[in-house]
């Protein structure tokens, strides 16, 4: 078993990766809660309901489950949350179980940050995606249809347990789309980490469980790096955005639907390697190993629909990484060292919009 510690005081936590970890680990020992609730939904439950099931003693009356997709990251899904706790008479000392990915984590989170103000949480993703990212570093947050993640909070899990073997039931289009996240770490502190995964793209393409144990163990030590430094975003933070204002923008404007958060992420990262370029920080020749890259791994470089540039633009400007009243961008100033400005002409962002839409 591979373990990283996040260290942030009295609120560190441990991240644990193994294959098979949830069947070696004795959850109900090692977090004797006397109140727990999962939270999962429906097509992660239909694949793993006796794992869910045993963190509860059994008790289905203990396990949420909802519709499964970015668009039931929202208040409603939040309120039935706290409802089931409400209804279960849950008190501080409960647990909450985030079981599922991205979605399901950035939820789970969030109600715990909120009921009673402050329950405790464990996750435990299931996607690539939630693995290398999203689990790690106490953002929550739930959408709204004017911006994605616009209500949230910082709060930090209890622990992140990784089991490798969730991955096998993982879809492969859902497996590639984390990739994205995995790559980020490379194009904005790691130029060797994406020569590493070049030359082993076919184990990792191949879920060849040795490689992707070293890929996701790389990847939340480069997380947990950046988070022990700035828990909430006021600096080095932010450049774990890479691709996210344009990718953000890109599921709003498909209203969180037909495309996967880590595509949207390599469009984002596509279009901010032009950016980069047309800035005059990267070579031409930098961009093209950007899309060189992603393309090996079976990412989508161009958005699968046409947008009106004036709503790209408004749906950029609504993103909650902006501090003024010019959208916030991070590029790359090399590959492996990123930068964060507002300090680019509209006709530049224009380019990279066309540049990165059909």
């Amino acid at each position: 078993m591979k373990t990283l510690t996040v260290d942030l005081a009295d609120r560190s936590y441990d991240i644990e990766i193994d294959k098979n970890l949830l069947a070696t680990k004795r959850f109900v020992d090692e977090f004797p809660y006397t109140q727990r609730l999962v939270l999962t939904n429906n097509t992660i439950y239909a694949l793993h309901s006796d794992r869910i099931l045993s963190l509860v003693d059994g008790n289905r009356d203990h396990v949420v489950i909802i519709e499964d997709g970015e668009q039931y990251k929202n208040l409603t899904s939040f309120a039935e949350v706290h409802t089931r706790l409400l209804e279960l008479e849950f008190n501080r000392k409960s647990l909450l179980i985030a079981f599922g990915g991205g979605v399901i984590g950035d939820l789970a989170g969030f109600v715990a940050s909120t009921y009673q103000r402050g329950i405790d949480f464990v996750q435990i993703p299931t996607t690539l995606l939630a693995q290398v990212d999203s689990s790690v570093g106490g953002k929550t947050a739930v959408n709204h249809p004017l911006g994605k993640n616009m209500i949230g909070t910082f709060y930090q899990p209890k622990r992140v347990l990784i089991d490798l073997s969730l991955l096998e039931t993982l879809p492969q289009r859902e497996y590639i789309s984390g990739l994205a996240e995995v790559l980020k770490y490379g194009f904005i502190q790691d130029a060797p980490f994406l020569e590493w995964m070049r030359l082993n793209y076919e184990a990792i393409l191949a879920k060849d469980p040795e490689v992707i144990s070293e890929m996701i163990y790389h990847s939340c030590a480069c997380k947990k790096s950046i988070v022990d430094q700035d828990e909430r975003e006021s600096g080095i933070r932010a450049t774990l955005n890479l691709g996210h204002t344009f990718g953000h923008a890109i599921e709003k404007l498909m209203k969180y639907q037909g495309i996967l958060h880590g595509e949207a992420v390599a469009i984002g990262i596509n279009m901010a390697g032009y950016l980069s370029c047309r800035m005059g920080y990267i070579s031409k020749k930098d961009q093209l190993y950007i899309t060189s890259l992603l393309d090996l791994f079976g990412l989508p470089c161009i958005a699968p629909e046409a947008f009106s540039i004036p709503a790209f633009l408004n749906a950029m400007r609504l993103d909650k990484k902006n501090v003024t009243q010019k959208i916030r961008f991070v590029l790359l100033e090399t590959i492996g060292k990123a930068i964060i400005t507002d300090e680019v002409p509209e006709e530049f962002i224009i380019e990279a919009i066309e540049f990165g839409t059909p």
